[in-house]
């Protein structure tokens, strides 16, 4: 059974300089729109985690999930309240994929190969790797986790590399040449950056 996938969008954008990092377009196309051009085939459906008005995704057509634990938890809190949604919505559903709503080069394998690899270590948790970086945000995660990820949070341990070992977690890596699928656009210089990839590799 397909994962479903959960967009993080439910960060602050302090460095992009406030608003929203996923309606900042690349080549004519808003990055929420590439991340969900590409993930959606891999998935049994998607939902965007973000807090505020959820009226400003309107747009795309997908449900919009807030986080369930106060204060801008950061990203395990996303985890959380799309596995609690999932949990709620699509009790079959085993696994969600989580992905980062600032990287508009995702793989279109992505769910392939991370799947892949958690079979083989037969581990709970796959994230992504490339070019001997952890990206610990995008990844394959158990729906049965979120019992323990609430506790965890509810404890204050809100950071994602600390909870991750607990859970078990293998990577599966992918190559950086000609370029990085997990590009993020975190400030102003880097969309000129994603500007660049975008039309020396069109594919991409």
């Amino acid at each position: 059974m397909k994962p479903l996938g959960i967009i993080l969008a439910g960060g602050l954008s302090s460095r992009m300089g406030g608003g929203d990092k996923p309606l900042k377009t690349i080549d004519g196309t808003t990055i929420l729109q590439r991340i969900i051009d590409r993930i959606e085939p891999q998935c049994s459906g998607l939902v965007i985690n973000a807090n505020g008005d959820p009226d400003r995704f309107a747009r795309f057509g997908l449900q919009v999930v807030a986080d369930t634990i106060d204060g801008f938890a950061g990203p395990l809190a996303g985890i959380l309240a799309g596995m609690d949604w999932c949990s709620e919505h699509h009790p079959a559903t085993e696994t969600i994929l989580s992905v980062a709503a600032d990287c508009p080069f995702l793989p279109r394998d992505l769910v392939e190969r991370l799947e892949g690899a958690r079979q083989t270590a037969s581990l709970p948790l796959c994230a992504a790797a490339s070019g001997g970086w952890t990206h610990p945000v995008i990844g394959l995660w158990p729906i049965s986790a979120r019992h323990a990820l609430r506790q965890e949070l509810m404890a204050g341990n809100r950071k994602i590399d600390r909870f991750t070992p607990k859970l078990g977690i293998t990577h599966a890596e992918w190559p950086i040449d000609p370029y990085d699928p997990f590009f993020n656009a975190n400030a102003p210089d880097d969309i000129s950056v994603a500007e660049e990839l975008a039309v020396r590799f069109p594919e991409a």
